[in-house]
């Protein structure tokens, strides 16, 4: 093996790719010379596909799941649009010039649906396509220089800002040749043609050109949004001949011309990646004069373009070259944060990251890809030896690399890398200073939280865990990037700077601290000095936090003192009836309050009227503010100050649960208090109104989310609450809000803290603490669910289906509650709910459970998306279903059968039919909707005659033609005649794959025995249909 090249020290980011996407393309079927990619996008979720074949392939990014496949019969997919602030829509164009913009439904568990088709450019080649940054809005640019705008009015849609497009679809101007490139931001959209580009203030309806002369060929240009600290302004980067670019302001004016050629003299930096070993030629080749055809922004600081040969990647506010790299026959890339996905010209789809190299050679030790790893290192090692590098790259990981390298086949490497080691200078020797100012007796590293480990040795001897200390840090470290490979793999986007750039990204703290504000001195006399003086400052530390927390927590009158004699007794218990007495007073006026609330409640016309309900609510809560105003919650809870609440006020305080009741309240009026805290919490009524100076009424806290005001409502007064109709009332009113339920739960778990049971509840299995909660909890206990919650937390799947004995104090609707992050664990519970009763008795149990009715579908739409078939092998790409699917395996088959049959109106089954893919359930629903038509149709494709008889679901004594209980063959009457042709059209409209000869001899041999009216002309159809199959 020979040895490494090394590049040079200006080179600190690289393009890498750590996966391959074939696999995801080859069961996608795009890589076949019949159907192949044709188009591209990426979202924050989605990878988007366009196929030839005029199909849509939408891959979840998280896992690379194929979620969704979008059929089009108006041609191949030319071009396709996420839109990045909504990852419920995209928007396609298709080879006859239609745009369709799809709305997925992800959020509402529904069928995407197709929300407009837009014809504006039939017949043409839509070339570009643009969403708007703001509001749902798409831009379709064409070959033939026009540009338009769709507008969508969905109930999602945000309000926008007056724009001129006043119809949903409207040209917005014509250019003098076919459009490039589109882009978007704030307002203005940019156009690039083949000769100039283009500026539109939309709002304004407005046109500038860029610059004076034109240009003729595809050259792009794109929005680069300003830094809101600077307040910069967005700038725009419109690409011109000969590796230029123009740096143009927002109001159009050209400000400069950036010269690239000859920076691209540099020989290409290696793609790095597991198919070859990375090469590097020190050759400095010629200066590339190139025509940049489109600009996409990728991460913060750097615009990206390509060509033929390869990537490019500028930094263009520096003028300088980040990098580039070969990549050959690109056709389109689609660009998210720092990763790339480009699309070539035969079809196939990379996977590209741009990352720092340290990060990169992170990521392939991650990865157990050792032999890359080390040559990377190798390859860039002045980049990795430099100062950022070996923060993240330390000594003991290179030491653990060239450990993992086969001495036989990798001598060479290995040789090159212990050089590498050898240049490594530590982190506390970066500079000669430090170096003479550290003791041989102490060092110290950097830890990725940024605290300064001291490691110090005895003199003449050393102990096992100073010996070992490296060794385990090292261990720490490898044991941390296993731990977090599987969730961190997501790098975050890198700050770009480059050697030799006039302008840095990231600036590096001049001095670190450690905990309790020692700074680290790296000119310290001695070793003993700095460990003294951290000791100092921990003791010191700690002193003041114990006194701190004494003075909190003790009670005054709990401290031991001298019995006090005389006047000093008499003066003492005159402070004592004083100090007392402001708290006397607010209590007592809580109790004026709370009676008087509670009597004007008793009226029918304050009770039935919401605005006076609330009013009186409010009222009475100002009251309640005044009295149990907490020092922490004071900024929002003291009615009488006037001040302004800040943002970090309103923060979740999870260190302020107030579960139990800060002074004696009597019964009779803690139970109207409970009555009158529960009501405000189920009439959203969490604070009262505040009146200034002026009179006016002070609306601050109304600008924050209701679920925040209800997490600290929860918060504060949760010793006054009805535990059980404030858990009904979150379940009901903050469905969508699942914070407030995990507040309402912490609080639960923070009352059953002290009980017994909840600690003995921290060792054992599940059988042991199910028994356990069974004999010392009863049913009827609000912290049932508290208990549930810990169990769910450790045991999951099985610890839900185990809570079926707890109904119904545990009900689904607390289970739905529990497993709002898991709903594929709520499924098991409510299967296993459900089949806990006798099975004639399933059904009206079921039907009880359905509260409200809504409910029916949430459940169903669950039903069918977990432990189901994959969509590709029941259904075909136009939506039909593949012979024989409905016999595939459904693990919540029971269940979904039970939900479709029990009674329901006319529209719920229609819904039902609409997420139902589950084809048993499909043709019951058909047939309760008289679609008769439409279930032979999909019993055609599924090539089941059985299904005619009422076997794989279909409901026994229904049939297609008759709804008496025999076969459908069975009458003879005239209209069973005309329905029986209209069988055979829909046969003879099926794909020949669906029909065979003896399928039509059944159907006319029955025909022939029970219908002696039947005509010949029938037979004859029959016959035809048999010699069309054969």
């Amino acid at each position: 093996m020979t040895f490494v090249p090394v590049i040079p020290e200006s080179y600190s980011h690289v393009l890498a790719e750590f996966e391959s996407l074939d696999p995801l393309l080859s069961a996608l079927r795009l890589d076949s010379s019949r159907l192949k990619c044709t188009s591209i996008a990426v979202s924050r979720k989605w990878l988007a596909l366009g196929s030839s074949g005029g199909g849509l392939n939408l891959i979840q990014k998280e896992g690379w799941k194929h979620r969704l496949f979008l059929s089009h019969r108006e041609g191949a997919i030319s071009q396709v649009a996420c839109c990045l602030h909504d990852d419920d829509y995209v928007a396609v164009a298709t080879s006859q010039g239609l745009v369709v913009v799809w709305e997925l439904n992800q959020e509402r568990r529904g069928k995407p649906e197709r929300i407009y088709v837009s014809s504006e450019h039939k017949g043409g080649k839509v070339t570009a396509l643009c969403w708007d940054t703001a509001i749902l809005r798409v831009f379709v640019g064409d070959h033939m220089g026009k540009v338009s705008a769709i507008k969508l009015n969905t109930s999602k849609q945000t309000k926008a800002a007056a724009a001129f497009v006043m119809f949903p679809v409207q040209t917005i101007t014509t250019v003098d040749s076919s459009v490039v490139q589109l882009d978007y931001l704030d307002g203005r959209l940019l156009i690039s043609s083949l000769t100039r580009s283009f500026l539109c203030d939309t709002e304004r309806e407005k046109f500038w050109r860029i610059g004076s002369k034109e240009r003729d060929g595809e050259y792009g240009a794109c929005f680069f949004p300003g830094r809101c600290p600077t307040g910069q302004q967005p700038l725009i980067y419109c690409a011109r001949p000969g590796s230029r670019m123009w740096e143009v302001n927002f109001d159009g004016e050209v400000t400069s011309t950036h010269q690239f050629k000859k920076l691209l003299s540099s020989p290409p930096l290696p793609v790095i990646t597991a198919r070859s070993d990375p090469q590097y030629d020190h050759t400095v080749g010629s200066s590339q004069s190139l025509s940049f055809p489109r600009l996409l922004r990728v991460s913060e600081h750097c615009v990206l373009t390509w060509t033929e040969r390869g990537i490019y990647i500028f930094i263009p506010q520096n003028v300088q070259v980040l990098l580039w790299s070969e990549v050959k026959d690109i056709q389109d890339v689609a660009v998210c944060k720092n990763e790339l996905f480009c699309l070539h010209l035969n079809g196939k789809v990379s996977h590209l990251s741009l990352l720092s190299v340290e990060r990169c050679v992170e990521r392939l030790l991650r990865r157990g890809l050792w032999n890359l790893a080390a040559r990377t290192c190798c390859l860039f090692q002045n980049s990795v030896i430099a100062s950022r590098g070996r923060k993240s790259l330390t000594v003991d990981k290179l030491e653990h690399l060239k450990s993992q390298l086969d001495v036989t086949t990798c001598s060479d490497l290995i040789s090159q890398l212990e050089e590498v080691i050898l240049k490594f200078e530590p982190l506390d020797s970066a500079c000669s200073s430090r170096r003479s100012s550290i003791s041989s007796h102490e060092s110290f590293s950097i830890l990725d939280s940024g605290i300064y480990r001291v490691i110090s040795s005895r003199r003449g001897s050393q102990s096992d865990e100073d010996s070992c200390s490296l060794h385990s840090q090292t261990l720490s470290e490898d044991e941390r990037l296993k731990e977090f490979a599987s969730h961190q793999d997501e790098d975050p986007p890198d700050q770009y700077s480059v050697s030799h750039a006039p302008v840095t990204f990231e600036t590096d703290k001049n001095e670190t601290f450690l905990p309790f504000g020692l700074p680290l001195s790296f000119h310290s006399p001695s070793p003993l000095v700095s460990l003294q003086a951290v000791k100092d400052s921990v003791s010191s530390f700690v002193r003041k936090t114990t006194e701190k927390i004494g003075t909190l927590h003790t009670s005054p009158d709990l401290k031991i003192r001298p019995e006090p004699k005389g006047d000093e007794q008499l003066c003492e218990e005159e402070m004592k009836v004083i100090s007392q007495s402001p708290e006397e007073d607010k209590l007592r006026e809580l109790k004026v309050a709370t009676a008087k609330a509670m009597t004007k409640l008793q009226d029918p016309l304050v009770l039935f009227e919401p605005t006076s309900l609330r009013m009186v609510l409010q009222e009475w809560l100002s009251q309640l503010e005044k009295t149990f105003a907490v020092k922490d919650f004071s900024g929002i809870s003291d009615t009488g100050n006037s001040a302004t609440t800040s943002n970090q006020d309103m923060e979740p305080l999870a260190d302020l649960f107030q579960v139990c009741s800060p002074c004696t309240i009597a019964n009779g009026l803690q139970k109207d208090l409970a009555e009158l805290t529960t009501l405000c919490l189920e009439l959203n009524v969490l604070n009262s109104e505040t009146k200034s100076t002026s009179g006016h009424v002070d609306h601050t806290l109304q600008q924050y989310p209701p679920e925040i005001l209800a997490c600290q409502f929860i918060k504060k007064y949760f010793f006054l609450l009805d535990l059980k109709r404030a858990k009904e009332s979150i379940k009901l009113s903050y469905a969508n809000s699942p914070c407030v339920w995990d507040t309402f739960i912490e609080g639960l778990k923070e009352m059953a803290s002290s009980n017994p049971t909840y600690m003995e509840m921290e060792e054992g299995d599940l059988p042991t603490k199910l028994k356990l909660l069974n004999d010392s909890v009863t049913f009827d206990n609000p912290l049932l669910i508290a208990y549930a919650a810990r169990l769910c937390a450790k045991f999951g799947e099985s610890a839900l289906r185990s809570l079926i004995r707890f109904y119904p104090s545990i009900l689904p609707s607390d289970v739905m509650q529990l497993c709002h992050r898991h709903p594929a664990q709520f499924l098991a519970y409510l299967d296993s709910l459900v089949k806990s009763r006798p099975e004639d008795q399933r059904p009206s149990f079921l039907e009880s459970l359905l509260q409200p009715e809504s409910l029916r579908l949430d459940w169903l739409l669950l039903a069918v998306s977990h432990d189901a078939p994959p969509n590709a092998s029941t259904m075909d790409s136009e939506g039909n279903p593949r012979p024989h699917s409905h016999l595939s395996s459904w693990g919540y088959s029971q269940l979904m059968l039970h939900l479709i049959k029990l009674p329901a109106d006319f529209t719920t089954k229609e819904k039902m039919t609409d997420i139902c893919s589950f084809w048993p359930g499909y043709l019951s629903l058909c047939l309760e909707l008289e679609r008769r038509r439409e279930a032979f149709t999909n019993i055609v494709y599924l090539n089941d005659m059985s299904l005619m008889e009422g076997d794989n679901g279909m409901p026994r004594g229904r049939t297609l033609v008759s709804p008496e209980p025999y076969c459908w063959w069975s009458r003879c009457s005239d209209p069973g005649v005309t329905l029986s042709k209209v069988c055979v059209q829909i046969l003879l409209s099926a794909p020949r794959c669906f029909l065979h000869s003896q399928m039509l001899d059944t159907i006319k041999m029955n025909l022939k025995r029970s219908a002696s009216q039947l005509s010949l002309s029938l037979h004859r159809y029959l016959d035809n249909a048999k010699k069309f199959v054969l």
